[in-house]
């Protein structure tokens, strides 16, 4: 209750006093403006700043979508690039001399170079293997491998080749890592 009273006997004295020096007012009514405009300027440069992060935000999300838009087909398209793979490793040396047989394996290589191509175009590659070193980010260990030759954590063995799309994983090389022998 002082405390209201307070309040309005300031705010009296400040009206009587402004009405008798108008300076007072006109000081009041500018320094009220100028808080005003600085908070709509402070409001102003935070709708800015929040519509650039937006707009990044945005564009890069597009970039993404673009870039990475193959992803799923390019993952079951990678079974296809295994099997043709697996059919070509299947053909016996003899068998493909044999002039019968040419053609087939003529036309099932020329098929392979062509689906790298276009892995190629698309920015598919193949992850290397053998001989590095076990990356969890890019290679899955599937066994351990005792080996005197090789140090304990290299890849001594390919089960399944990984691929990356552009900067991702697309799928992990399934892998034999080198182990101490016993």
């Amino acid at each position: 209750m002082i405390e209201e009273e307070k309040t309005a006997t300031t705010e009296d004295l400040r009206q009587e006093t402004a009405d008798e020096a108008p300076e007072v007012a006109e000081h009041d009514r500018v320094a009220e403006l100028e808080a005003q405009l600085a908070e709509a300027q402070s409001a102003t440069l935070y709708a800015r700043a929040e519509g650039q992060n937006l707009l990044r935000r945005a564009q890069k999300e597009a970039e993404d979508a673009r870039a990475y838009a193959a992803t799923g087909f390019a993952r079951d398209i990678l079974s296809v690039a295994d099997n043709l793979a697996r059919a070509l490793s299947a053909i016996p040396e003899e068998l493909r001399g044999d002039e019968k047989l040419k053609g087939l394996v003529t036309g099932l290589e020329a098929t392979g170079r062509e689906l790298d191509s276009v892995f190629a175009r698309h920015g598919i590659s193949k992850i290397v293997a053998l001989g590095e070193s076990l990356d969890p980010n890019r290679h899955q260990a599937m066994m351990e491998v005792p080996s005197a030759d090789a140090e304990p954590g290299t890849i001594v063995q390919e089960i399944q080749s990984g691929y990356m799309i552009k900067d991702r994983l697309l799928r992990p090389a399934l892998v034999g890592v080198a182990k101490k022998a016993d």
